[in-house]
């Protein structure tokens, strides 16, 4: 398998300019070739001095009707690398990629212009919602002066909970969301969540969870009891649409409840519980464990799905 390093977004999201860094760095110099294929050409360009530094060969796909494992196959035989750096071109198709079956994608890296998100999240939302679906990492750049990160992080993580995000500016790494901008108040005793902070709250524990841990909240929820869960468990959660109407997604954590088996699949409660860190085996890690203290059944909300586009 030859490792492929997937780097995308859209023309001048600063993409050039990042994997120059990176193939600069000590940490990432290899004995074997690099290949880059680059997908678009922008102001930013490849010093030879750098190419030749770090081992690393440029080939460019002028078309994506080029963008063909036979293609692809022809650069493997050209150059035989021992590794690939692929810098896609934004405005491509995500959802038809297809690269040789040996071509193991070993990181998805999505570079995002902060000052320009905005029309392009507006505009081309299924487009950017393809490029991060699957990215490991998600970099926001030259965020100076921008007040809405943690808009944008809300946006992002709706489509990809999972990825890690980085907001940039020129002084470096930043944090994007403080707990005073949060819309509802950690030292409340019980922290009521509506439509908005449960969407919220979701997203900020993923990365956040020591800022709840030991906190009490009440909420308005769905029943979820996946198969095999044990008999005190189930997910008290909401359905978000996180790009377009038909991509729809559960937001929910796993809720300890003494009488969780004889909860109704679908049916509406009231959860007020403990928020504990414990490890979980389905998020693979530690996370959000909810110990709930009252689930009472509710009426279904005037808006079931939380809307974050």
């Amino acid at each position: 398998m030859i490792p492929v390093y997937f780097i995308n977004g859209f023309l001048e999201s600063g993409k050039t300019e990042f994997i120059k860094f990176t193939i600069s760095q000590p940490y990432f110099q290899s004995r074997e070739t690099t290949l880059l294929i680059l997908c678009e050409e922008g102001e930013e360009e490849y010093e030879e001095a750098l190419l030749k530094s770090s081992k690393t060969v440029l080939e460019v796909i002028g078309g994506e009707a080029l963008f063909t494992p036979a293609h692809l196959l022809e650069l493997e035989k050209k150059h035989r690398p021992g590794r690939i750096i692929i810098e896609y071109n934004g405005m491509w198709k995500m959802k038809d990629l297809t690269l040789p079956t040996h071509w193991q994608i070993e990181q998805q890296i999505t570079l995002i212009d902060a000052s320009t998100f905005p029309v392009f999240y507006t505009n081309m939302r299924s487009m950017v919602a393809e490029m991060v679906r699957q990215s490991e990492l998600i970099i926001f750049n030259r965020c100076d002066g921008i007040r809405e990160l943690s808009s944008y992080k809300r946006n992002v993580k709706a489509v990809n909970p999972q990825a890690e995000i980085v907001f940039e500016d020129e002084q470096g790494e930043i944090n994007e969301m403080m707990e005073e901008e949060l819309p509802y108040d950690l030292n409340s005793p019980v922290i009521e969540l509506d439509n908005l902070g449960f969407g919220i709250w979701y997203l900020d524990a993923l990365d956040h969870v020591e800022r709840y841990q030991g906190k009490t909240i009440s909420f308005l929820a769905q029943v979820l009891r996946p198969k095999k869960f044990p008999a005190d468990c189930f997910v008290p959660g909401r359905l978000a649409m996180t790009c377009c109407a038909d991509d729809m997604a559960f937001l929910g954590y796993v809720c300890k409840y003494d009488r969780a088996d004889r909860l109704k699949e679908k049916s509406w409660v009231k959860v007020t519980a403990r928020v504990a860190c414990e490890y979980w085996a389905d998020y693979g890690k530690e996370g959000p464990v909810l110990y709930a203290s009252s689930v009472k059944a509710a009426k279904a909300p005037k808006e079931e799905i939380i809307n974050f586009v």
